[in-house]
Protein backbone atom coordinates (compact mmCIF):
# COMPACT_ATOMS: atom_id res chain seq x y z
CA UNK A 1 0.00 0.00 0.00
CA UNK A 2 1.17 3.64 -0.39
CA UNK A 3 2.82 5.38 2.57
CA UNK A 4 0.49 6.60 5.33
CA UNK A 5 1.72 10.21 4.97
CA UNK A 6 2.64 11.68 1.59
CA UNK A 7 5.73 13.90 1.31
CA UNK A 8 5.50 16.83 3.76
CA UNK A 9 2.12 15.78 5.21
CA UNK A 10 3.52 14.38 8.52
CA UNK A 11 5.17 17.79 9.08
CA UNK A 12 1.78 19.51 8.64
CA UNK A 13 0.03 17.05 10.96
CA UNK A 14 2.67 17.54 13.68
CA UNK A 15 1.89 21.28 13.60
CA UNK A 16 -1.82 20.45 13.99
CA UNK A 17 -1.18 18.26 17.06
CA UNK A 18 0.98 20.96 18.67
CA UNK A 19 -1.65 23.59 17.89
CA UNK A 20 -4.11 21.55 19.96
CA UNK A 21 -1.78 21.59 23.01
CA UNK A 22 1.97 21.54 23.92
CA UNK A 23 3.24 17.95 23.84
CA UNK A 24 6.45 15.96 24.28
CA UNK A 25 7.68 13.61 21.55
CA UNK A 26 6.38 10.38 23.08
CA UNK A 27 2.92 11.90 23.47
CA UNK A 28 2.94 12.88 19.78
CA UNK A 29 3.77 9.27 18.83
CA UNK A 30 0.99 7.94 21.08
CA UNK A 31 -1.57 10.40 19.64
CA UNK A 32 -0.71 9.38 16.08
CA UNK A 33 -1.21 5.73 17.04
CA UNK A 34 -4.62 6.59 18.54
CA UNK A 35 -5.67 8.56 15.44
CA UNK A 36 -4.92 5.43 13.37
CA UNK A 37 -6.82 3.22 15.87
CA UNK A 38 -3.67 1.28 16.69
CA UNK A 39 -3.09 0.23 13.06
CA UNK A 40 -0.06 2.50 12.61
CA UNK A 41 2.49 4.10 14.94
CA UNK A 42 5.50 6.13 13.72
CA UNK A 43 8.91 5.42 15.23
CA UNK A 44 10.85 7.88 17.35
CA UNK A 45 13.35 8.09 14.47
CA UNK A 46 10.53 9.46 12.30
CA UNK A 47 8.97 11.97 14.71
CA UNK A 48 11.87 13.54 16.65
CA UNK A 49 13.96 14.64 13.63
CA UNK A 50 10.89 16.37 12.16
CA UNK A 51 10.20 18.15 15.45
CA UNK A 52 13.81 19.35 15.49
CA UNK A 53 13.49 20.61 11.91
CA UNK A 54 10.26 22.45 12.71
CA UNK A 55 12.04 24.11 15.63
CA UNK A 56 14.96 25.11 13.39
CA UNK A 57 12.45 26.73 11.00
CA UNK A 58 10.93 28.73 13.86
CA UNK A 59 7.55 26.99 13.63
CA UNK A 60 7.78 25.30 17.06
CA UNK A 61 9.74 25.85 20.25
CA UNK A 62 10.39 23.68 23.29
CA UNK A 63 10.77 23.91 27.04
CA UNK A 64 12.29 21.25 29.30
CA UNK A 65 9.91 19.81 31.89
CA UNK A 66 10.90 16.86 34.06
CA UNK A 67 13.85 16.07 31.83
CA UNK A 68 11.68 15.99 28.68
CA UNK A 69 11.35 18.46 25.82
CA UNK A 70 7.80 19.77 25.61
CA UNK A 71 7.15 21.26 22.16
CA UNK A 72 4.79 24.19 21.53
CA UNK A 73 3.71 25.82 18.27
CA UNK A 74 4.81 29.39 17.54
CA UNK A 75 2.86 32.18 15.87
CA UNK A 76 4.73 31.42 12.65
CA UNK A 77 3.56 27.80 12.95
CA UNK A 78 -0.05 28.90 13.42
CA UNK A 79 0.24 31.17 10.40
CA UNK A 80 1.40 28.25 8.26
CA UNK A 81 -1.53 26.15 9.53
CA UNK A 82 -3.94 28.93 8.59
CA UNK A 83 -2.43 29.26 5.11
CA UNK A 84 -2.71 25.49 4.57
CA UNK A 85 -6.16 24.94 6.11
CA UNK A 86 -7.52 23.44 2.90
CA UNK A 87 -4.56 21.06 2.64
CA UNK A 88 -5.10 20.08 6.30
CA UNK A 89 -8.73 19.15 5.60
CA UNK A 90 -7.58 16.96 2.70
CA UNK A 91 -5.01 15.36 5.02
CA UNK A 92 -7.74 14.42 7.53
CA UNK A 93 -9.56 12.62 4.71
CA UNK A 94 -6.35 10.87 3.64
CA UNK A 95 -5.75 9.65 7.20
CA UNK A 96 -9.21 8.10 7.35
CA UNK A 97 -8.68 6.47 3.96
CA UNK A 98 -5.36 5.09 5.22
CA UNK A 99 -7.12 3.57 8.23
CA UNK A 100 -9.59 1.89 5.88
CA UNK A 101 -6.75 0.49 3.73
CA UNK A 102 -4.85 -0.76 6.77
CA UNK A 103 -7.97 -2.49 8.08
CA UNK A 104 -8.48 -4.13 4.68
CA UNK A 105 -4.89 -5.40 4.72
CA UNK A 106 -5.42 -6.87 8.17
CA UNK A 107 -8.52 -8.69 6.98
CA UNK A 108 -6.60 -10.07 4.00
CA UNK A 109 -3.70 -11.18 6.20
CA UNK A 110 -6.09 -12.87 8.64
CA UNK A 111 -7.80 -14.76 5.83
CA UNK A 112 -4.45 -15.91 4.46
CA UNK A 113 -3.21 -16.97 7.88
CA UNK A 114 -6.42 -18.88 8.59
CA UNK A 115 -6.15 -20.73 5.30
CA UNK A 116 -2.53 -21.65 5.99
CA UNK A 117 -3.50 -22.88 9.47
CA UNK A 118 -6.28 -25.06 8.11
CA UNK A 119 -3.90 -26.68 5.64
CA UNK A 120 -1.29 -27.24 8.33
CA UNK A 121 -3.88 -28.75 10.69
CA UNK A 122 -5.15 -31.10 8.02
CA UNK A 123 -1.60 -32.21 7.24
CA UNK A 124 -0.82 -32.67 10.95
CA UNK A 125 -4.05 -34.62 11.46
CA UNK A 126 -3.23 -36.94 8.59
CA UNK A 127 0.27 -37.56 9.91
CA UNK A 128 -1.02 -38.18 13.46
CA UNK A 129 -3.67 -40.60 12.27
CA UNK A 130 -1.05 -42.68 10.53
CA UNK A 131 1.12 -42.86 13.67
CA UNK A 132 -1.10 -43.07 16.77
CA UNK A 133 -4.63 -43.76 15.59
CA UNK A 134 -6.97 -41.88 13.35
CA UNK A 135 -9.85 -41.16 15.77
CA UNK A 136 -8.00 -39.35 18.56
CA UNK A 137 -5.76 -37.39 16.18
CA UNK A 138 -8.66 -36.29 14.03
CA UNK A 139 -10.64 -35.09 17.06
CA UNK A 140 -7.68 -33.05 18.25
CA UNK A 141 -7.17 -31.58 14.77
CA UNK A 142 -10.88 -30.69 14.49
CA UNK A 143 -10.73 -28.93 17.86
CA UNK A 144 -7.68 -26.91 16.79
CA UNK A 145 -9.39 -26.04 13.53
CA UNK A 146 -12.53 -24.94 15.40
CA UNK A 147 -10.45 -22.64 17.62
CA UNK A 148 -8.63 -21.22 14.60
CA UNK A 149 -11.91 -20.49 12.83
CA UNK A 150 -13.29 -18.78 15.92
CA UNK A 151 -10.18 -16.60 16.21
CA UNK A 152 -10.32 -15.74 12.52
CA UNK A 153 -14.00 -14.74 12.77
CA UNK A 154 -13.24 -12.51 15.75
CA UNK A 155 -10.35 -10.78 13.98
CA UNK A 156 -12.45 -10.35 10.83
CA UNK A 157 -15.26 -8.82 12.91
CA UNK A 158 -12.87 -6.32 14.51
CA UNK A 159 -11.41 -5.39 11.13
CA UNK A 160 -14.92 -4.87 9.74
CA UNK A 161 -15.87 -2.62 12.67
CA UNK A 162 -12.69 -0.56 12.20
CA UNK A 163 -13.40 -0.18 8.48
CA UNK A 164 -16.98 0.95 9.20
CA UNK A 165 -15.79 3.54 11.74
CA UNK A 166 -13.20 4.82 9.27
CA UNK A 167 -15.87 5.30 6.58
CA UNK A 168 -18.14 7.16 9.00
CA UNK A 169 -15.28 9.43 10.09
CA UNK A 170 -14.36 10.10 6.46
CA UNK A 171 -17.96 11.17 5.72
CA UNK A 172 -17.91 13.45 8.77
CA UNK A 173 -14.59 14.99 7.66
CA UNK A 174 -15.94 15.68 4.15
CA UNK A 175 -19.03 17.35 5.61
CA UNK A 176 -16.89 19.47 7.95
CA UNK A 177 -14.62 20.51 5.07
CA UNK A 178 -17.64 21.64 3.03
CA UNK A 179 -19.04 23.56 6.01
CA UNK A 180 -15.64 25.25 6.47
CA UNK A 181 -15.64 26.33 2.80
CA UNK A 182 -19.17 27.71 3.14
CA UNK A 183 -18.20 29.64 6.27
CA UNK A 184 -15.14 31.10 4.53
CA UNK A 185 -17.26 32.24 1.60
CA UNK A 186 -19.79 33.86 3.96
CA UNK A 187 -16.95 35.61 5.84
CA UNK A 188 -15.60 37.12 2.60
CA UNK A 189 -19.06 38.41 1.74
CA UNK A 190 -19.49 39.82 5.23
CA UNK A 191 -16.15 41.68 5.10
CA UNK A 192 -16.99 43.06 1.66
CA UNK A 193 -20.25 44.39 3.06
CA UNK A 194 -18.45 46.06 5.97
CA UNK A 195 -16.00 47.72 3.60
CA UNK A 196 -18.88 49.03 1.53
CA UNK A 197 -20.54 50.56 4.60
CA UNK A 198 -17.29 52.14 5.85
CA UNK A 199 -16.08 53.63 2.58
CA UNK A 200 -19.28 54.19 0.60
CA UNK A 201 -18.49 57.90 0.22
CA UNK A 202 -14.98 57.33 -1.21
CA UNK A 203 -14.06 57.08 -4.88
CA UNK A 204 -11.17 55.74 -6.96
CA UNK A 205 -10.11 52.34 -8.27
CA UNK A 206 -7.58 49.72 -7.29
CA UNK A 207 -5.36 50.60 -10.23
CA UNK A 208 -4.90 54.21 -9.00
CA UNK A 209 -3.60 52.92 -5.65
CA UNK A 210 -1.11 50.57 -7.26
CA UNK A 211 0.10 53.27 -9.67
CA UNK A 212 0.57 55.89 -6.92
CA UNK A 213 2.34 53.55 -4.52
CA UNK A 214 4.67 51.82 -6.97
CA UNK A 215 5.53 55.16 -8.57
CA UNK A 216 6.59 56.58 -5.18
CA UNK A 217 4.58 59.78 -5.50
CA UNK A 218 1.15 61.44 -5.76
CA UNK A 219 -0.69 60.66 -9.01
CA UNK A 220 -1.58 63.77 -11.06
CA UNK A 221 -5.19 64.87 -11.10
CA UNK A 222 -5.42 64.32 -14.85
CA UNK A 223 -2.67 61.90 -15.97
CA UNK A 224 -1.41 62.18 -19.55
CA UNK A 225 -2.98 59.86 -22.06
CA UNK A 226 0.28 57.91 -22.65
CA UNK A 227 0.75 57.41 -18.86
CA UNK A 228 -2.83 56.19 -18.51
CA UNK A 229 -2.31 53.75 -21.39
CA UNK A 230 0.91 52.45 -19.79
CA UNK A 231 -0.90 51.95 -16.45
CA UNK A 232 -3.69 50.10 -18.26
CA UNK A 233 -1.14 47.83 -19.96
CA UNK A 234 0.43 46.99 -16.57
CA UNK A 235 -2.98 46.35 -15.03
CA UNK A 236 -4.08 44.05 -17.89
CA UNK A 237 -1.04 41.84 -17.35
CA UNK A 238 -1.18 41.87 -13.54
CA UNK A 239 -1.52 38.43 -11.81
CA UNK A 240 -2.27 36.59 -15.08
CA UNK A 241 -0.18 33.68 -13.73
CA UNK A 242 -2.82 33.03 -11.02
CA UNK A 243 -5.11 30.62 -12.84
CA UNK A 244 -8.71 30.65 -11.52
CA UNK A 245 -9.97 27.69 -9.46
CA UNK A 246 -13.47 26.38 -8.80
CA UNK A 247 -13.69 28.46 -5.61
CA UNK A 248 -14.19 32.25 -6.24
CA UNK A 249 -13.53 33.06 -2.56
CA UNK A 250 -10.16 31.30 -2.82
CA UNK A 251 -9.35 33.21 -6.03
CA UNK A 252 -10.10 36.53 -4.29
CA UNK A 253 -7.80 35.63 -1.36
CA UNK A 254 -4.98 34.84 -3.79
CA UNK A 255 -5.40 38.17 -5.65
CA UNK A 256 -5.40 40.12 -2.36
CA UNK A 257 -2.25 38.27 -1.24
CA UNK A 258 -0.52 39.13 -4.56
CA UNK A 259 -1.52 42.80 -4.28
CA UNK A 260 -0.24 43.03 -0.68
CA UNK A 261 3.08 41.38 -1.65
CA UNK A 262 3.59 43.71 -4.65
CA UNK A 263 2.98 46.83 -2.56
CA UNK A 264 5.26 45.65 0.25
CA UNK A 265 8.04 44.78 -2.21
CA UNK A 266 7.81 48.24 -3.78
CA UNK A 267 7.91 49.95 -0.38
CA UNK A 268 10.88 47.88 0.74
CA UNK A 269 12.84 48.45 -2.48
CA UNK A 270 12.17 52.20 -2.84
CA UNK A 271 11.49 53.33 0.72
CA UNK A 272 8.38 54.92 2.16
CA UNK A 273 7.70 58.17 3.98
CA UNK A 274 5.01 59.21 6.44
CA UNK A 275 3.37 61.33 3.76
CA UNK A 276 3.24 58.35 1.39
CA UNK A 277 1.66 56.22 4.12
CA UNK A 278 -1.07 58.83 4.66
CA UNK A 279 -1.66 59.05 0.94
CA UNK A 280 -1.73 55.26 0.64
CA UNK A 281 -4.40 55.09 3.34
CA UNK A 282 -6.66 57.36 1.26
CA UNK A 283 -6.10 55.24 -1.85
CA UNK A 284 -6.80 52.03 0.10
CA UNK A 285 -10.08 53.43 1.40
CA UNK A 286 -11.13 54.42 -2.12
CA UNK A 287 -10.11 51.08 -3.62
CA UNK A 288 -11.90 49.16 -0.86
CA UNK A 289 -15.10 51.11 -1.44
CA UNK A 290 -14.92 50.52 -5.19
CA UNK A 291 -14.39 46.77 -4.71
CA UNK A 292 -17.19 46.57 -2.13
CA UNK A 293 -19.51 48.21 -4.67
CA UNK A 294 -18.40 45.61 -7.23
CA UNK A 295 -19.43 42.78 -4.89
CA UNK A 296 -22.91 44.33 -4.56
CA UNK A 297 -25.10 44.86 -1.47
CA UNK A 298 -24.98 42.41 1.43
CA UNK A 299 -27.51 39.55 1.14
Amino acid sequence: MPPVFAHGRLRLYLLKLLDEAPRHGYEVIRLLEERFQGLYAPSAGTVYPRLSKLEAEGLVTHATEGGRKVYSITEAGRAELADRSGELADLELEIRDSVTELAAEIRSDVRGAAGDLRRELRAAASASAARVGEDDSWKAAKEELRKARQEWKEQARRAKDESRRAREEAQTARRQAKEAQDRAREEVQRIAGQLQEQFAKSGGVLGSLAGAWLGGGTPPTAPPADAAEAGADRASGWAVDLAPTVDPARDLDRLLDRFRDDVRDAARDRGVSAAQVAEARDHLAAAAARLATTFGPRP
